[in-house]
């Protein structure tokens, strides 16, 4: 079975209201989609950085978040993760203030997991930096997970 880790941004749109953003409704929308139709043919993770995110802001929220996450199994963050979060970061590839994103590509790099599911498309499913992250990984003895949105994780059960 393949893996995913799951990114901040997936157990966020699982989690929150429907929003009146149409863009950020589809994205909602997507991710439910292909939580109920997909999810069940992958090994899916989350890290401690995912329930160190999910756990700030609404009260009420948090606790829609944590109730997502509390049955996927949790990646551990090793020193190896650290290591390679701040190569990513002294490379220069990712900005100080991604730090937390730098983490999240790390413990998947690191665990070896097939994908990395998000919708952060700034600084984790971003094209043009995967490609620089790609070499540091390289470098580094690791393999980047091909990182993707829910959308392009769909398979044969694309609607959108």
């Amino acid at each position: 079975m393949e893996t995913v880790y799951l990114e901040t941004t997936i157990i966020s749109y699982l989690a929150s209201e429907p929003s009146r953003d149409l863009i950020v409704a589809g994205h909602q929308q997507i991710t439910h989609e292909w939580w109920t139709q997909r999810r069940a043919l992958f090994a899916c993770s989350i890290s401690q950085e995912v329930l160190d995110e999910i756990s700030r802001g609404d009260p009420a929220q948090v606790v829609r978040r944590l109730a997502v996450a509390r049955s996927l199994p949790k990646l551990p963050v090793e020193p190896t993760v650290s290591q390679l979060a701040a190569e990513f970061l002294r490379a220069g590839i990712l900005p100080r203030n991604a730090a937390r994103d730098a983490v999240h590509l790390a413990v998947a790099a690191v665990a070896s997991v097939d994908y990395v599911l998000t919708w952060n498309c700034r600084h984790i499913a971003n094209a043009e930096l995967l490609k620089q992250l790609d070499r540091v990984c390289t470098r580094c003895g690791y393999q980047l997970p091909r990182v993707c949105t829910p959308e392009e994780l769909m398979g044969d059960n694309a609607n959108v």
